[in-house]
């Protein structure tokens, strides 16, 4: 297991080499992060969308949704939530500020249009058929909850998130195994997904798909 204090000196490194991306890289990567998630939040969807109870519900989209943050890790995809991360970075001055923003402003277009890519091959491949239409309800329904919360709840349950998403990250860098990595960012992001914590590039899914 590597330890904390080597994980922040890697990350240091990791967080320089992400600033140093291309803005065509940074928007590549980021695509494939969004479709990710957005691939994540479908799977959670589907298999949760058959069951009446609220707690097995929830608990069916936790088991799945972290294969998403999984994708991403052993791809090496760029996250908006996870490159937060490079903050780090910034305070140990190996990036500037300028630098962290030009990656989070860039990652988060491609993530954005990767999940919406998703979020449309999804609703026109009328996948939301599935259950007798219980699935589109219930993408319809997460849609509406999400953009019915007020701004001061959606401040706290997307810091929550993140502080989550970023612990995930950090725990996949204590294994050089992939394995590990799988074994160490789940238990975080099943955390959120189970407390109903908002995820932004989640919801770059769930809100479109729910308009769709």
């Amino acid at each position: 297991m590597v330890a904390s204090k080597q994980i922040a000196e890697n990350y240091v490194e990791t967080g320089r080499k992400k600033a140093e991306l291309p803005v065509s890289h940074m928007l590549i990567l980021g695509f494939f992060a969004g479709m990710f998630i957005a691939l994540a939040g479908a799977g959670a969807s589907v298999a949760s969308a058959a069951m009446t109870n609220a707690s097995a519900s929830r608990i069916a989209s936790a088991l799945v949704f972290p294969a998403g943050l999984a994708l991403v890790v052993c791809t090496g995809a760029e996250l908006f939530t996870g490159n937060c991360l490079m903050t780090i970075s910034a305070l140990q001055k190996r990036i500037s500020v300028g630098g962290l923003f030009k990656n989070l402003l860039f990652v988060y277009l491609g993530n954005l249009i990767g999940a919406i890519f998703v979020a449309v091959l999804f609703v026109y491949g009328h996948i939301p058929s599935l259950y007798g239409g219980d699935l589109a309800q219930v993408l319809l329904n997460t849609a509406v909850s999400k953009v019915t919360l007020t701004l001061p709840e959606v401040l706290c349950r997307a810091i929550l998130c993140n502080v989550l998403v970023c612990i995930a990250v950090w725990a996949a860098m204590s294994s050089e195994q992939v394995s590990g990595k799988i074994l160490a960012l789940y238990p975080p992001v099943a955390i959120f997904i189970l407390c109903g914590f908002e995820h932004c590039i989640a919801n770059m899914f769930y809100i479109p798909a729910g308009l769709m």
